[in-house]
C-alpha cells in the first residue's frame, strides 16, 4: 500500500493542479452523457423478477388479448346524465379527445348498442344496433336499457346512473408488442437454462430497443396526456371530471419521480448550506463540502446516463441519500483538521491536511464499506428497482469516498491556514465545556445502570413491534389524497366498479359438439344457418358447467372486496335480455352462435377460449376497500373453489395485477428479513476485521442492532406496512448510523492507548470524535427530513424512519456503547500502581 499512498501524495501534494484538471475533465465527460438519464416508473417496478405468476400472466395475455394501453375519463355532471344536454356536451368531448392523433378509439355510453328495440330478438340482433348516437327519442329509456345491460353496468355507466366513464384506447406500436415478447421469450429461456450462446447478444439487444421503445411509449403517452387534460379543462364547467389508468399513473409517477430528484436534491444542498453555516460560520467550510457533493453528484448522474441506469420512484432519492453521504464525509474531514489545528497551530498547512486524511481515510473507508454494505444488502431482494437502488448506491458511495478524498485535500491546499481563536486548547479543559457531546458523556457516567435497563425495555418493546408488522398496504394509500391518482382511483371504485384487476383462469373439460347435436330439440329457435356453424363449432359447454358458472360469479359479487365481476355468465345475462327469457339447454350450449361477429368480440373472446378449454372471470378489486387484505382474499377465493366447487386446483389460475403485486408484497418479510440479515452479518466481520476483537466487535453491534429494531417496532406499532421502500429503511439507517459506531470505537481505542482510563477516554472520545458525530447526524437526521414532503408516501416513510433511526442511533452510540465499554473493558484492564487504579489526575501527569 505504499505506493498507493506514494501516488496520492504526489497527486494531492505535489500536482494538485494536475488533479484538479483531471476531475474537471471527468465532469465535463459526465455531464456530456446526462441527457441519457432515464426515469422508469413502470409496471414491471411492481412484480417480482423470479415470479412464476408474471411468466404466466404473459401467456395468459396471448390465449385472452388485453391492452392496458388505454385512460378512463370518469365524468359526473353537475345536472342529470341522461339529458340532451349533458349528452350533447359529453359527445363534444368525445369528438375532440378524438382529434389528438394517439387515441385510436372512444368507447363510451354514446356508441354501445342499447339493445332495447321492441323487436330484438337473439335472431336479428345486428339489425337492431342502435347508439345514443344514432339519436333516440325517450332517453329514459335508454337510460334504462344501459342501466339494465349487465355488461355495461359499473363498466361505463356508475350504478346510480349519474356517473359514466370514455374508455379512451390508445394507438400501440406493433413492434413494441413484438420486441417485448420475443424479450420475455429469451429471458425465460436464460432463466431456465436453455438459452444457447449466440442468442446471449440476441437478447442483450432486444433488452436495449424495448428499453427505448418503452421511453418512446411514454413520451408518447406524456403528450397525450397532456392534451387530454387541456381538453378536459374546457369542460370543467360541466361537472366533475378524473383521469385515470396505468398510462396516467406511469407518467405521473415519473413526474413524481422529477420532483423529487429536483425538489428533494436542491432542498437537502439549501439545508446543508444553512447547517454548515450555522456549524462552522465560515464560508470555506461550506462551500468546500459542497463542491465536493456537487461534483460527486454531476459524475454519478453522467455514469449512471453512460450506463442507460434507469431511475425508478425507489431510487428517486438518490441524489439526496449521496448528499448527505459526500457531506458526513467532508464534516469529520473538517473537525479533525480542526481538532489537530487546536493542538499544533504551529505546523504548516500542507502537513496539517496529510495529517487530517491520513487519520480519517481508514475509519471514512470502513464507515463507506459499511454503508455500501448496507446498499448491497438490497441485491438480495427479487424486486428489480430494489436491487437497481442497492446497486445505484454503492456505485455512489464509492465514488463519495474517492472524490471527497481527493477534492477535499486539493481544495484546501489553496487555501491558507484556518486562525483558530482557541489555539492550543486541550483536551482536558475541552471536556468540561457544556456541549451536546459531553453531556451525554457525563449522563453515560452517570447513570450507566439506567441506560442498560433503558436499552433491555428498548428492545422488548421494539420485538413486540416486529411482531406486527405486515405487508399488507393498498396502492391507493401511495399517494396523498391530494393527487389525481388517488381522486381518480377513489371515484372508480365507489361509482365504477373497482380499479385493480384480478383474473381467474378455470381450465375447462369441454364437451364434443357431436354429443350434443344428437339431442336437438325441435321447437328450438336456430335456423338451418344456425345450424351449420353449430356443427363448425368443435367443443360446447354442458348445463352443469354453466351452473357452476353461474354459482363462482355470484361468490365472487358477494365479497366486499370486489366490485365488477365479469364472465362468460354476464355474457349468458346479456343474450337473456336480449331473448327476453332464460336460455334453454341448447341455447347455453351452443352460446357462441347466438351473437353476430361485432359483438362475439366483447361479450365472448374475452371470457372463453376453445382452444385452449379455458374460462376467464375478470374482477376489479375494490383499491380503497379499508379492510383489503390481498392475500387472504386469494385464499379465500381458492378455498371456496377448490373446498366448495370441488374443482381441480390444478386447474384453477389465479392471474393479473393483484396477483404480481401481492406476489411482491409477500416477499418484503423474507427480503426484510434477508437484508437485515446480511447487513449486520457483514458488519460484524467488518467490525472484526477492523478492530481485531470479537468481543468489541458484538459490543459495536448491539447499539445499531437495537436503533434497526426499534425502527421496525415504531413501524409496526404505528401499523406502517412494509412496501417496496420501507423494506430499505433497516438496513440503510443502521449501514449509514454505523459509521458513529466505528468512528467512534476508533477513537476510543486511540485515546485509551494514550491515558489508559476507560472514563478519561470515553470524554476524550466524546469531546473530539462526538461532536464530528453530532454535526454530521444531525445534518442528515434533518436532510432525510426533506423527503417528508414527497406526494410519495413510501419515500415520505423512508425520510421520516431513516431520520428516525439516525438519532435513535447516535444516542445509543453516545451513550449506550460507551456505557458497555466501561462496564465490560473489553481493551484490557486499566494500568495499576501496587493493586491501586490510576486515577484521571495520574493519567494526565503521566501525558
Amino acid at each position: 500500500m505504499s505506493w498507493l499512498m506514494a501516488v496520492y501524495d504526489f497527486a494531492i501534494f505535489r500536482k494538485p493542479w494536475l488533479t484538479l484538471l483531471l476531475l474537471f475533465l471527468m465532469v465535463l465527460c459526465a455531464v456530456r452523457f446526462i441527457p441519457q438519464f432515464e426515469l422508469d416508473a413502470s409496471a414491471d417496478s411492481l412484480t417480482l423478477e423470479s415470479d412464476q405468476d408474471l411468466v404466466y400472466y404473459r401467456s395468459i395475455r396471448n390465449t385472452f388479448p388485453s391492452s392496458d394501453d388505454f385512460l378512463l375519463i370518469v365524468f359526473t355532471p353537475d345536472g342529470e346524465l341522461f339529458t340532451e344536454s349533458t349528452l350533447k356536451r359529453l359527445t363534444a368531448l368525445k369528438q375532440q379527445l378524438l382529434e389528438i392523433p394517439t387515441v385510436a378509439q372512444i368507447n363510451s355510453i354514446l356508441d354501445v348498442p342499447l339493445l332495447n328495440h321492441p323487436d330484438l330478438n337473439l335472431n336479428n340482433v345486428s339489425q337492431h344496433m342502435q347508439t345514443l348516437e344514432d339519436g333516440v327519442e325517450d332517453l329514459e329509456q335508454a337510460k334504462s336499457a344501459l342501466m339494465r345491460n349487465p355488461f355495461y353496468r359499473q363498466l361505463i355507466l356508475g350504478r346510480s346512473g349519474k356517473t359514466t366513464a370514455l374508455q379512451l384506447m390508445l394507438k400501440t406500436d406493433p413492434s413494441y408488442q413484438q420486441a417485448v415478447a420475443q424479450r420475455n421469450q429469451l429471458r425465460e429461456a436464460k432463466r431456465s437454462g436453455e438459452l444457447l450462446s449466440q442468442q446471449f447478444d440476441q437478447l442483450q439487444a432486444l433488452e436495449l430497443r424495448v428499453k427505448a421503445l418503452n421511453q418512446k411509449a411514454i413520451a408518447e403517452h406524456k403528450e397525450t396526456i397532456v392534451q387530454i387534460r387541456g381538453v378536459m379543462g374546457q369542460y370543467q364547467d360541466a361537472g366533475q371530471l378524473f383521469l385515470g389508468g396505468l398510462p396516467m399513473i406511469v407518467v405521473d409517477m415519473l413526474d413524481y419521480v422529477r420532483s423529487d430528484l429536483r425538489v428533494f436534491g436542491v432542498g437537502v444542498l439549501l439545508f446543508l448550506v444553512f447547517m454548515l453555516s450555522v456549524l462552522f460560520r465560515r464560508p470555506l467550510w461550506v462551500v468546500m463540502p459542497l463542491f465536493c457533493c456537487v461534483v460527486t453528484c454531476l459524475i454519478m448522474v453522467g455514469y449512471l446516463g453512460y450506463l442507460r441506469f434507469p431511475v425508478t420512484v425507489i431510487s428517486s432519492n438518490f441524489i439526496s441519500l449521496l448528499l448527505i453521504i459526500s457531506i458526513s464525509m467532508a464534516i469529520h474531514l473538517i473537525v479533525r483538521y480542526r481538532e489537530l489545528l487546536d493542538l499544533d497551530p504551529g505546523v504548516p498547512q500542507k502537513v496539517l491536511i496529510q495529517r487530517t486524511v491520513r487519520q480519517m481515510a481508514k475509519p471514512c473507508l470502513f464507515t463507506s464499506l459499511t454503508t455500501i454494505v448496507a446498499f448491497a444488502s438490497l441485491i438480495v431482494s427479487d424486486i428489480r428497482p430494489v436491487i437497481d437502488f442497492g446497486i445505484m448506491m454503492t456505485i455512489g458511495i464509492l465514488f463519495a469516498y474517492a472524490i471527497t478524498f481527493l477534492l477535499f485535500p486539493v481544495l484546501l491546499m489553496f487555501f491558507p491556514k484556518e486562525k483558530r481563536v482557541s489555539h492550543g486548547v486541550k483536551i482536558q479543559s475541552k471536556y468540561k465545556q457544556s456541549t451536546v457531546s459531553l453531556w451525554l458523556a457525563r449522563f453515560t457516567e452517570y447513570s450507566g445502570k439506567v441506560l442498560v435497563w433503558m436499552a433491555c425495555v428498548l428492545a422488548l418493546v421494539s420485538v413486540w413491534g416486529i411482531g406486527k408488522l405486515s405487508v399488507e398496504n393498498r396502492f391507493i394509500d401511495y399517494f396523498k389524497e391530494s393527487t389525481e391518482i388517488y381522486q381518480g382511483m377513489l371515484t372508480i371504485d365507489a361509482k365504477l366498479g373497482g380499479t385493480t384487476p384480478l383474473d381467474i383462469i378455470i381450465d375447462v373439460d369441454l364437451k364434443d359438439v357431436s354429443d350434443a347435436t344428437d339431442n336437438l330439440e325441435e321447437d328450438c329457435f336456430i335456423d338451418d344457418e344456425c345450424l351449420e356453424d353449430i356443427y363448425g363449432q368443435s367443443t360446447v359447454f354442458t348445463a352443469e358447467q354453466i351452473g357452476q358458472f353461474q354459482e363462482i360469479q355470484d361468490y365472487l359479487e358477494s365479497l366486499p372486496e370486489t366490485g365488477k365481476v365479469m364472465s362468460l355468465v354476464t355474457t349468458i345475462q346479456v343474450a337473456e335480455l336480449i331473448k327476453g327469457s332464460p336460455l334453454d339447454s341448447l341455447e347455453l350450449a351452443f352460446l357462441k352462435t347466438l351473437f353476430p361477429d361485432q359483438l362475439r368480440g366483447f361479450l365472448l373472446d374475452p371470457f372463453v377460449n376453445e382452444e385452449t378449454g379455458q374460462v376467464r372471470f375478470s374482477i376489479r378489486v375494490l383499491e380503497s376497500d379499508p379492510g383489503l387484505k390481498r392475500q387472504a382474499l386469494l385464499d379465500k377465493v381458492q378455498s371456496y373453489l377448490i373446498n366448495e366447487k370441488g374443482l381441480n386446483p390444478n386447474n384453477v389460475h389465479f392471474t393479473s395485477m393483484v396477483v404480481l403485486y401481492n406476489n411482491m408484497l409477500q416477499s418484503l418479510f423474507k427480503s426484510q428479513i434477508a437484508t437485515v440479515g446480511v447487513v449486520f452479518s457483514c458488519i460484524l466481520v467488518m467490525f472484526i476485521l477492523l478492530f481485531r476483537s470479537l468481543y468489541l466487535a458484538i459490543i459495536g453491534l448491539i447499539p445499531n442492532m437495537l436503533a434497526a429494531g426499534f425502527v421496525m417496532g415504531m413501524m409496526g406499532w404505528l401499523g406502517i406496512p412494509l412496501d417496496m421502500m420501507t423494506i430499505t429503511i433497516a438496513a440503510i439507517s443502521v449501514g449509514i448510523a454505523v459509521d458513529n459506531t466505528i468512528h467512534y470505537i476508533y477513537r476510543f481505542k486511540v485515546e485509551f492507548d494514550r491515558c489508559h482510563i476507560y472514563r478519561e477516554a470515553m470524554y476524550r472520545s466524546h469531546a473530539t470524535i462526538g461532536k464530528a458525530m453530532y454535526y454530521t447526524s444531525i445534518t442528515i437526521i434533518f436532510g432525510f427530513s426533506i423527503l417528508v414532503f414527497s406526494n410519495f408516501y413510501p419515500t415520505l416513510y423512508f425520510g421520516l424512519f431513516t431520520g428516525l433511526g439516525m438519532l435513535v442511533a447516535l444516542l445509543l452510540s453516545l451513550t449506550l456503547l460507551p456505557q458497555l465499554i466501561l462496564l465490560l473493558k473489553p481493551l484490557g484492564p486499566e494500568p495499576s500502581f501496587n493493586g491501586v487504579p490510576v486515577n484521571d489526575e495520574v493519567a494526565w501527569t503521566s501525558r
